[in-house]
């Protein structure tokens, strides 16, 4: 549904945020981190609505980019 990747720059590390729906109405935001070519660690939240999903996707990503993390167009239009 929404796949948000970020980056640091000079750097290899990402922060990844996505909102999806599933088969029982719910939505789950997918936060995953790391470096590139590495395994990275994940965590997974459920919502009984898209508001409220949002809402949580979006805390993230501010506060990833307090962390110095930069928005990755590239990443965004090609959906990874």
């Amino acid at each position: 549904m929404l796949n948000l990747i970020l980056h640091t720059p000079n750097t290899r590390r990402f922060y990844r945020v996505e909102i999806s729906d599933n088969l029982f109405g719910e939505y789950t935001v997918v936060r995953e981190w790391g470096q590139h070519g590495r395994a990275g660690s994940q965590c997974l939240r459920w919502f009984s609505n898209l508001r409220e999903a949002v809402t949580a996707a979006e805390t993230s990503r501010r506060l990833a980019q307090r962390r110095g993390y930069q928005l990755s167009e590239a990443g965004v239009a090609k959906g990874r």
